[in-house]
Protein backbone atom coordinates (compact mmCIF):
# COMPACT_ATOMS: atom_id res chain seq x y z
CA UNK A 1 0.00 0.00 0.00
CA UNK A 2 1.12 3.54 -0.67
CA UNK A 3 -0.14 6.88 0.53
CA UNK A 4 0.82 10.51 0.21
CA UNK A 5 2.52 12.01 3.26
CA UNK A 6 1.48 15.50 4.30
CA UNK A 7 3.72 18.03 6.03
CA UNK A 8 2.14 17.23 9.40
CA UNK A 9 2.83 13.48 9.15
CA UNK A 10 -0.69 12.39 8.19
CA UNK A 11 -1.14 10.14 5.15
CA UNK A 12 -3.96 9.72 2.65
CA UNK A 13 -4.41 6.47 0.74
CA UNK A 14 -6.14 7.32 -2.53
CA UNK A 15 -6.58 3.85 -4.05
CA UNK A 16 -10.01 2.51 -2.94
CA UNK A 17 -8.86 -1.12 -2.81
CA UNK A 18 -5.83 -0.33 -0.69
CA UNK A 19 -7.88 2.01 1.48
CA UNK A 20 -10.45 -0.73 2.06
CA UNK A 21 -7.71 -3.22 2.97
CA UNK A 22 -6.12 -0.87 5.51
CA UNK A 23 -9.45 -0.02 7.09
CA UNK A 24 -10.64 -3.61 7.14
CA UNK A 25 -7.53 -4.93 8.90
CA UNK A 26 -7.59 -3.03 12.17
CA UNK A 27 -9.91 -0.09 11.48
CA UNK A 28 -7.11 2.30 10.61
CA UNK A 29 -8.05 5.78 9.42
CA UNK A 30 -11.31 7.36 8.31
CA UNK A 31 -12.85 6.55 4.89
CA UNK A 32 -13.70 9.51 2.69
CA UNK A 33 -16.41 10.01 0.04
CA UNK A 34 -14.01 9.23 -2.82
CA UNK A 35 -13.18 5.78 -1.53
CA UNK A 36 -9.86 6.88 -0.09
CA UNK A 37 -8.68 6.73 3.50
CA UNK A 38 -7.30 9.47 5.72
CA UNK A 39 -4.84 8.34 8.38
CA UNK A 40 -4.05 10.42 11.45
CA UNK A 41 -0.46 10.74 12.69
CA UNK A 42 -0.63 7.67 14.92
CA UNK A 43 -2.03 5.40 12.21
CA UNK A 44 0.40 6.81 9.64
CA UNK A 45 3.52 6.33 11.73
CA UNK A 46 2.45 2.89 12.93
CA UNK A 47 1.64 1.48 9.49
CA UNK A 48 4.84 2.83 7.96
CA UNK A 49 6.93 1.58 10.89
CA UNK A 50 5.39 -1.88 10.58
CA UNK A 51 6.15 -1.93 6.83
CA UNK A 52 2.49 -2.21 5.90
CA UNK A 53 2.39 1.17 4.17
CA UNK A 54 4.87 3.14 2.05
CA UNK A 55 4.62 6.90 2.35
CA UNK A 56 5.38 8.97 -0.75
CA UNK A 57 5.73 12.67 -1.47
CA UNK A 58 4.03 14.75 -4.18
CA UNK A 59 6.44 13.34 -6.77
CA UNK A 60 5.75 9.75 -5.71
CA UNK A 61 9.17 9.41 -4.09
CA UNK A 62 9.29 7.22 -0.97
CA UNK A 63 9.32 9.03 2.37
CA UNK A 64 11.24 6.93 4.95
CA UNK A 65 9.51 6.01 8.16
CA UNK A 66 11.77 8.20 10.34
CA UNK A 67 10.75 11.23 8.30
CA UNK A 68 7.05 10.42 8.80
CA UNK A 69 7.76 10.22 12.53
CA UNK A 70 9.69 13.50 12.56
CA UNK A 71 6.93 15.36 10.72
CA UNK A 72 4.37 14.11 13.22
CA UNK A 73 6.53 15.06 16.20
CA UNK A 74 7.16 18.55 14.84
CA UNK A 75 3.43 19.25 14.70
CA UNK A 76 2.59 17.72 18.10
CA UNK A 77 5.06 18.08 21.01
CA UNK A 78 3.27 15.28 22.93
CA UNK A 79 3.38 12.89 19.98
CA UNK A 80 6.45 10.88 21.06
CA UNK A 81 5.00 9.78 24.41
CA UNK A 82 1.50 9.23 23.05
CA UNK A 83 2.75 7.20 20.11
CA UNK A 84 4.53 4.78 22.44
CA UNK A 85 1.22 4.10 24.20
CA UNK A 86 -0.68 3.85 20.89
CA UNK A 87 1.93 1.47 19.47
CA UNK A 88 1.91 -0.76 22.53
CA UNK A 89 -1.87 -1.09 22.56
CA UNK A 90 -1.92 -1.88 18.84
CA UNK A 91 0.73 -4.54 19.43
CA UNK A 92 -1.52 -6.02 22.08
CA UNK A 93 -4.29 -6.43 19.51
CA UNK A 94 -6.53 -3.49 20.38
CA UNK A 95 -8.24 -1.09 18.00
CA UNK A 96 -7.03 2.33 19.12
CA UNK A 97 -8.50 5.63 17.99
CA UNK A 98 -7.18 9.12 18.70
CA UNK A 99 -9.63 10.94 20.92
CA UNK A 100 -10.53 14.57 21.54
CA UNK A 101 -9.90 15.78 25.13
CA UNK A 102 -9.95 14.85 27.93
CA UNK A 103 -7.88 11.75 26.99
CA UNK A 104 -5.52 10.75 24.19
CA UNK A 105 -7.21 7.55 22.97
CA UNK A 106 -10.36 5.47 23.03
CA UNK A 107 -9.84 1.72 22.82
CA UNK A 108 -12.30 -0.95 21.73
CA UNK A 109 -12.47 -4.31 23.49
CA UNK A 110 -10.67 -7.09 21.64
CA UNK A 111 -12.85 -8.31 18.78
CA UNK A 112 -14.90 -5.10 18.81
CA UNK A 113 -16.34 -3.60 15.64
CA UNK A 114 -15.78 0.11 15.08
CA UNK A 115 -18.98 2.18 15.19
CA UNK A 116 -20.91 -0.83 16.54
CA UNK A 117 -19.05 -1.90 19.67
CA UNK A 118 -18.75 0.79 22.39
CA UNK A 119 -15.20 1.63 23.36
CA UNK A 120 -14.01 -0.02 26.55
CA UNK A 121 -11.14 2.18 27.68
CA UNK A 122 -10.27 5.81 27.85
CA UNK A 123 -6.48 5.98 27.78
CA UNK A 124 -4.31 8.94 28.73
CA UNK A 125 -0.60 8.88 27.87
CA UNK A 126 1.74 10.41 30.45
CA UNK A 127 5.49 10.76 30.82
CA UNK A 128 6.95 9.76 34.17
CA UNK A 129 8.48 13.27 34.21
CA UNK A 130 5.03 14.88 34.17
CA UNK A 131 3.67 15.91 37.57
CA UNK A 132 1.22 13.65 39.35
CA UNK A 133 -1.74 16.03 39.47
CA UNK A 134 -4.41 14.60 41.77
CA UNK A 135 -7.11 17.14 40.94
CA UNK A 136 -6.74 16.39 37.22
CA UNK A 137 -6.97 12.65 37.83
CA UNK A 138 -10.16 13.09 39.85
CA UNK A 139 -11.64 15.03 36.95
CA UNK A 140 -10.67 12.32 34.45
CA UNK A 141 -11.96 9.54 36.69
CA UNK A 142 -15.30 11.25 37.22
CA UNK A 143 -15.77 11.92 33.51
CA UNK A 144 -14.83 8.34 32.62
CA UNK A 145 -17.23 7.00 35.22
CA UNK A 146 -20.04 9.17 33.84
CA UNK A 147 -19.29 7.87 30.33
CA UNK A 148 -19.14 4.27 31.65
CA UNK A 149 -15.54 3.81 30.50
CA UNK A 150 -12.52 2.32 32.26
CA UNK A 151 -9.84 4.96 32.67
CA UNK A 152 -6.28 3.79 32.02
CA UNK A 153 -3.09 5.79 32.35
CA UNK A 154 -0.20 4.68 30.17
CA UNK A 155 2.87 6.03 31.99
CA UNK A 156 6.04 6.05 29.89
CA UNK A 157 9.32 5.92 31.81
CA UNK A 158 12.68 7.34 30.73
CA UNK A 159 13.59 4.07 28.99
CA UNK A 160 10.33 4.15 26.98
CA UNK A 161 8.88 1.26 28.96
CA UNK A 162 5.17 1.41 29.80
CA UNK A 163 3.21 0.87 32.98
CA UNK A 164 -0.58 0.96 32.93
CA UNK A 165 -2.72 2.07 35.84
CA UNK A 166 -6.46 1.70 36.17
CA UNK A 167 -7.95 4.73 37.91
CA UNK A 168 -11.38 4.82 39.51
CA UNK A 169 -13.48 6.49 42.18
CA UNK A 170 -14.16 3.85 44.83
CA UNK A 171 -16.52 3.93 47.80
CA UNK A 172 -14.66 1.97 50.50
CA UNK A 173 -16.93 0.33 53.07
CA UNK A 174 -16.48 -1.89 56.09
CA UNK A 175 -18.71 -3.88 58.43
CA UNK A 176 -17.58 -2.55 61.82
CA UNK A 177 -20.72 -1.70 63.84
CA UNK A 178 -21.26 2.03 64.32
CA UNK A 179 -20.98 1.92 68.11
CA UNK A 180 -19.44 4.32 70.61
CA UNK A 181 -17.73 3.68 73.92
CA UNK A 182 -20.53 3.34 76.47
CA UNK A 183 -19.10 5.74 79.07
CA UNK A 184 -16.27 8.21 78.38
CA UNK A 185 -12.97 7.24 79.97
CA UNK A 186 -9.70 8.98 80.81
CA UNK A 187 -6.73 8.81 78.47
CA UNK A 188 -3.29 10.03 79.53
CA UNK A 189 -1.26 12.01 77.02
CA UNK A 190 2.37 10.99 76.89
CA UNK A 191 4.38 12.79 74.18
CA UNK A 192 3.17 11.19 70.90
CA UNK A 193 0.58 8.71 72.18
CA UNK A 194 -2.19 8.25 74.74
CA UNK A 195 -2.65 5.51 77.33
CA UNK A 196 -5.89 4.14 78.77
CA UNK A 197 -5.73 2.17 82.02
CA UNK A 198 -9.40 1.60 82.92
CA UNK A 199 -9.96 -2.15 82.55
CA UNK A 200 -13.47 -1.89 81.18
CA UNK A 201 -12.55 0.80 78.66
CA UNK A 202 -9.41 -1.09 77.61
CA UNK A 203 -11.47 -4.16 76.77
CA UNK A 204 -14.25 -2.26 75.02
CA UNK A 205 -12.03 0.11 73.03
CA UNK A 206 -9.32 -2.39 72.21
CA UNK A 207 -11.25 -5.60 71.63
CA UNK A 208 -14.78 -4.62 70.64
CA UNK A 209 -14.10 -1.38 68.78
CA UNK A 210 -10.57 -2.21 67.49
CA UNK A 211 -8.77 0.92 68.67
CA UNK A 212 -5.10 1.05 69.58
CA UNK A 213 -2.78 -1.68 70.81
CA UNK A 214 -3.46 -3.59 74.01
CA UNK A 215 -0.23 -4.12 75.96
CA UNK A 216 -0.81 -6.05 79.15
CA UNK A 217 -3.55 -4.26 81.06
CA UNK A 218 -3.26 -0.95 79.22
CA UNK A 219 -4.34 0.33 75.82
CA UNK A 220 -2.04 2.60 73.80
CA UNK A 221 -3.64 4.95 71.29
CA UNK A 222 -2.01 6.95 68.52
CA UNK A 223 -2.50 10.70 68.39
CA UNK A 224 -4.87 10.23 65.46
CA UNK A 225 -7.01 7.75 67.41
CA UNK A 226 -6.86 9.93 70.52
CA UNK A 227 -7.94 13.02 68.61
CA UNK A 228 -10.81 11.14 66.96
CA UNK A 229 -12.03 9.71 70.28
CA UNK A 230 -11.64 13.06 72.06
CA UNK A 231 -13.44 14.95 69.29
CA UNK A 232 -16.32 12.47 69.48
CA UNK A 233 -16.54 12.77 73.29
CA UNK A 234 -15.45 9.21 74.07
CA UNK A 235 -12.31 10.01 76.07
CA UNK A 236 -11.25 12.78 78.49
CA UNK A 237 -7.66 13.91 78.16
CA UNK A 238 -5.11 14.31 80.95
CA UNK A 239 -1.42 15.16 80.83
CA UNK A 240 0.72 12.16 81.77
CA UNK A 241 3.19 14.31 83.72
CA UNK A 242 1.10 16.97 85.44
CA UNK A 243 -2.20 15.05 85.64
CA UNK A 244 -3.95 18.22 84.49
CA UNK A 245 -6.81 18.17 82.05
CA UNK A 246 -5.78 18.63 78.41
CA UNK A 247 -8.05 20.35 75.91
CA UNK A 248 -8.73 18.92 72.50
CA UNK A 249 -7.21 22.05 70.97
CA UNK A 250 -3.95 21.43 72.84
CA UNK A 251 -3.87 17.83 71.65
CA UNK A 252 -4.37 19.01 68.06
CA UNK A 253 -1.61 21.60 68.40
CA UNK A 254 0.84 19.00 69.71
CA UNK A 255 -0.11 16.58 66.96
CA UNK A 256 0.44 19.22 64.27
CA UNK A 257 3.91 19.98 65.62
CA UNK A 258 4.83 16.29 65.47
CA UNK A 259 3.09 15.52 62.16
CA UNK A 260 2.72 18.16 59.41
CA UNK A 261 0.07 15.98 57.74
CA UNK A 262 -2.01 15.56 60.91
CA UNK A 263 -5.09 17.46 59.70
CA UNK A 264 -5.33 15.48 56.44
CA UNK A 265 -4.71 12.20 58.25
CA UNK A 266 -7.34 12.92 60.88
CA UNK A 267 -9.93 13.86 58.24
CA UNK A 268 -9.20 10.65 56.32
CA UNK A 269 -9.28 8.57 59.51
CA UNK A 270 -12.63 10.08 60.51
CA UNK A 271 -14.10 9.42 57.06
CA UNK A 272 -12.91 5.80 57.04
CA UNK A 273 -14.22 5.11 60.54
CA UNK A 274 -17.52 6.62 59.49
CA UNK A 275 -17.64 4.06 56.66
CA UNK A 276 -17.34 1.13 59.04
CA UNK A 277 -13.64 0.44 58.46
CA UNK A 278 -11.03 -0.37 61.08
CA UNK A 279 -8.07 1.93 60.56
CA UNK A 280 -4.50 1.15 61.64
CA UNK A 281 -1.13 2.67 60.87
CA UNK A 282 0.39 1.91 57.48
CA UNK A 283 3.93 2.73 58.59
CA UNK A 284 5.38 -0.69 57.75
CA UNK A 285 4.12 -0.31 54.18
CA UNK A 286 5.18 3.30 53.65
CA UNK A 287 1.56 4.49 53.82
CA UNK A 288 -0.45 6.51 56.30
CA UNK A 289 -3.07 3.85 57.01
CA UNK A 290 -4.14 0.32 56.37
CA UNK A 291 -7.88 -0.28 56.56
CA UNK A 292 -9.79 -3.45 57.41
CA UNK A 293 -13.42 -4.25 56.51
CA UNK A 294 -13.91 -5.62 60.05
CA UNK A 295 -11.85 -6.56 63.10
CA UNK A 296 -8.19 -7.31 62.26
CA UNK A 297 -8.61 -10.52 64.26
CA UNK A 298 -10.99 -11.81 61.60
CA UNK A 299 -9.84 -10.19 58.36
CA UNK A 300 -6.87 -8.91 56.40
CA UNK A 301 -6.42 -5.25 55.51
CA UNK A 302 -8.06 -4.44 52.20
CA UNK A 303 -6.63 -0.97 51.61
CA UNK A 304 -3.40 0.95 51.98
CA UNK A 305 -4.05 4.68 52.05
CA UNK A 306 -2.25 7.95 51.90
CA UNK A 307 -4.01 11.13 53.03
CA UNK A 308 -3.23 14.27 51.03
CA UNK A 309 -4.70 17.64 50.24
CA UNK A 310 -7.23 17.80 47.43
CA UNK A 311 -4.88 19.79 45.17
CA UNK A 312 -1.95 17.47 45.82
CA UNK A 313 0.84 17.41 43.23
CA UNK A 314 3.80 15.05 43.44
CA UNK A 315 5.97 12.88 41.16
CA UNK A 316 5.00 9.68 39.41
CA UNK A 317 7.96 7.67 40.80
CA UNK A 318 6.75 8.48 44.32
CA UNK A 319 3.22 7.30 43.57
CA UNK A 320 4.26 4.21 41.61
CA UNK A 321 6.27 2.98 44.58
CA UNK A 322 3.22 3.12 46.84
CA UNK A 323 1.07 1.27 44.31
CA UNK A 324 3.73 -1.42 43.87
CA UNK A 325 3.98 -2.03 47.63
CA UNK A 326 0.19 -2.21 48.03
CA UNK A 327 -0.27 -4.74 45.25
CA UNK A 328 2.74 -6.71 46.47
CA UNK A 329 0.86 -7.35 49.73
CA UNK A 330 -2.51 -7.80 47.96
CA UNK A 331 -4.08 -4.53 48.98
CA UNK A 332 -5.75 -1.72 47.07
CA UNK A 333 -3.92 1.60 46.98
CA UNK A 334 -6.11 4.59 47.76
CA UNK A 335 -5.45 8.28 47.96
CA UNK A 336 -7.71 10.08 50.42
CA UNK A 337 -8.01 13.65 49.15
CA UNK A 338 -9.05 16.14 51.81
CA UNK A 339 -10.79 19.32 50.74
CA UNK A 340 -10.55 22.61 52.63
CA UNK A 341 -13.79 21.99 54.52
CA UNK A 342 -12.71 18.52 55.64
CA UNK A 343 -14.66 16.57 52.99
CA UNK A 344 -12.79 13.45 51.87
CA UNK A 345 -12.98 11.68 48.52
CA UNK A 346 -11.05 8.63 47.40
CA UNK A 347 -9.10 7.68 44.30
CA UNK A 348 -7.94 4.13 43.55
CA UNK A 349 -4.87 3.37 41.42
CA UNK A 350 -4.12 -0.18 40.34
CA UNK A 351 -1.33 -1.42 38.12
CA UNK A 352 -2.70 -3.70 35.39
CA UNK A 353 -1.77 -5.46 32.16
CA UNK A 354 -4.38 -4.47 29.55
Amino acid sequence: MTGRVAADGTIRIADPAEASAAYGRGYFGTPDSNGGLGLDRYDSVYLTEMGRLVGVDARARPVPWPEVFRRSARHDPAFGVRYLVYRDLRQRGYVVRASPPPVAFTVLPRGGVLNKTPSRFWVEAISERAPFDLAHLFELAERAQSAKKTLLLGVVDEESDLTYYRVRRPSPRGALPARRLGTPTEAWLSHDRLVVFDERAVDELGRSLAYGSQLGDRLELSLIEGAYLADSGQIRLRDGSSHRAVSRERLHRRARRLDPHFDERLAAYTALRGRGLVVKTGFKYGAHFRAYPRSPEHSHARYLLRAVRDKHISSWPEVSGGIRVAQGVRKEYLLAAVRAGGEVRFLSLERIRP
